[in-house]
């Protein structure tokens, strides 16, 4: 079974269009989706919740219709985390745990005290005093502790150090090492991305330009650095895209395009979108 699969989905906003966009994410993986601010990551992930209503297409989550009856009750199996952390600022960590456990009928208490020591917060302090990172933190652990099989993360690396990133990467990857457990990361930070997905969406200005195996993604590409004579004997088919500058061109080209004579780079998944990007404008 697949954990989301996405076909023909449509969405408009006065003058910004996402889709159509066809995406799966296989149980037992994490997909990265990559994308520029306003590029429709955050539509798409309020679309797989059925959170906003979609002009076209279709959703299904962990098996389920997400606009059928049965995904009500199935929404307890997926836990979601946006880019803050909406819980209201007087409450305390104690406090947002027995919220929590009133709410989720799956709610371990045990795992989330777990997480509250794992990540040092306090359990007592008003949410007010909490920095950002470790508001994040906070809803993560929150996620997590109603026993989710899907985690929908919406840009919950953004802003915080690289330490707590690495952390917080690290909680992800433990967890799809259930192979029922999947995740669906939102971040326009490509590193942290290129750690741990296995999968790779990339959405820019509304559209899905790729979802591909992130691995055979960076086997498939390859970078050029040579002069602009140099790139005419490139077959242009095999060009992606290219930047020239004052000592000459960068192109991003598919591997089995281009002859054994070259002296061809590994592309990085940074590389990739970028040059992608550019081909596009």
């Amino acid at each position: 079974m697949n954990a989301i699969e996405v076909r023909g989905l449509k969405k408009s906003y006065g003058d910004f269009v996402l889709g159509p966009v066809d995406l799966t994410l296989p149980q037992g993986s994490i997909m990265g989706l990559v994308g520029e601010n306003g590029a429709g990551k955050s539509t798409l992930i309020k679309l797989i919740m059925n959170a906003v209503p979609r002009d076209g297409g279709t959703v299904q989550v962990l098996g389920t219709d997400n606009r059928s009856r049965e995904f009500w009750a199935l929404k307890a199996d997926v836990g979601v985390v946006l880019d803050e952390a909406y819980y209201p600022e007087v409450l305390s960590a104690r406090s947002v745990g027995r919220m929590m456990g009133l709410t989720y009928p799956n709610w371990d208490g045990e795992a989330y005290n777990g997480f509250l020591d794992r990540f040092r917060l306090p359990r007592d302090k008003e949410l007010k005093a909490f920095s950002r990172g470790m508001k994040m933190k906070l809803a993560i652990a929150a996620a997590l502790s109603h026993r989710p099989r899907l985690l929908l993360l919406d840009e919950a690396t953004s802003g915080l150090d690289p330490i707590i990133r690495d952390e917080i990467l690290d909680v992800f990857n433990e967890f799809t090492r259930d192979e029922t457990h999947s995740v669906l990361l939102s971040s326009h930070i490509v590193s942290d991305l290129e750690k741990i997905c296995d999968y790779i969406a990339f959405l820019h200005q509304g559209r899905l330009l790729l979802c591909e195996e992130k691995d055979r993604l960076v086997e498939s590409y390859a970078i050029l650095k040579l002069s602009g004579e140099e790139l005419q004997a490139v077959p242009p088919e095999a060009v992606i895209g290219k930047k020239e500058g004052r000592y000459g061109v960068e192109a991003l080209v598919r591997r089995d395009g281009v002859s054994a004579a070259f002296r061809a780079e590994r592309a990085g998944l940074e590389d990739i979108i970028l040059f992608l990007a550019r081909g596009e404008k």
